[in-house]
């Protein structure tokens, strides 16, 4: 699913940049309704749209079979606020709410015979909030490409880590704060009223999130090392 929507969105920035680039010179919008250039303002606001893809990568102390991971499409929502440093460069920053449910499955090598107990459905709310920087091209007609990377920090609104009970009563407990890094790209289309832009990003984790069970020798945590999110954020943006 990861790969189509990459290809989607990819394809839909070629296309609009393709008719544009080799095209005549066209009337630039200004994405303000006629009230002046939209890029002129020091502050903009705005808000996104948008859909994600979380999974998480697995550190192992051994190596046996690894966890098998069934990811599902989640969805976005959030605002923009975007501060103006010089004609290349803006400071971002992008609070919003993102939805996702990830499932994961042991291998009988586990030790984990029942199918109840291979199996762990993970729903989280994650308050996310980025500080990015955003690198733009110069404007062509009514496109600008853009890469934007930086740190960001989420809290999991449906974390679990002070729950007492634990894998042995099908509690699959995760840490409530996580912080990482982002990279990705975009391109800004002026329409008239309004700056519409697609992007896509990857957010990496830089700390464990995985809260272990009680008993050291558990079939759910003893192997693992590290478990830290990545995910994929498809967003929309309108300003």
């Amino acid at each position: 699913m990861r790969k189509i929507l990459f290809i989607i969105c990819c394809m839909f920035a070629f296309q609009s940049a393709h008719s544009q680039l080799f095209s005549k010179k066209k009337v630039q919008n200004d994405a303000s309704g006629g009230n002046g250039q939209i890029d002129n303002n020091t502050l903009t606001w705005g808000y996104f749209l948008g859909f994600n893809s979380y999974d998480f990568k697995f550190t192992y102390n051994q190596n046996p079979d690894a966890i098998q991971l069934k990811p599902q499409l989640g969805f976005n929502v959030g605002l923009v606020g975007d501060v103006k440093l010089n004609n290349y460069m803006n400071l971002r920053l992008e609070p919003g709410i993102y939805f996702t449910t990830r499932n994961i499955e042991y291998p009988e090598s586990y030790g984990l015979t029942d199918p109840v107990d291979r199996l762990r459905e993970i729903k989280s709310s994650y308050v996310h909030i980025p500080l990015l920087l955003k690198i733009g091209t110069k404007r062509i007609n009514n496109f600008k490409p853009f890469i934007v990377g930086g740190f960001s920090t989420s809290i999991n609104l449906s974390s679990n880590e002070k729950n007492p009970d634990d894998n042995s009563n099908n509690q699959f407990r995760m840490k409530q704060r996580t912080f990482y890094y982002e990279l990705g790209f975009g391109v800004d289309f002026y329409l008239y009223y309004f700056k519409f832009t697609p992007s896509i990003r990857g957010v990496f984790a830089l700390n464990d999130e995985l809260v272990r069970d009680r008993d050291p020798n558990s079939p759910w945590t003893s192997n693992i090392q590290k478990m830290q999110t990545r995910g994929i954020f498809i967003n929309f943006t309108f300003q």
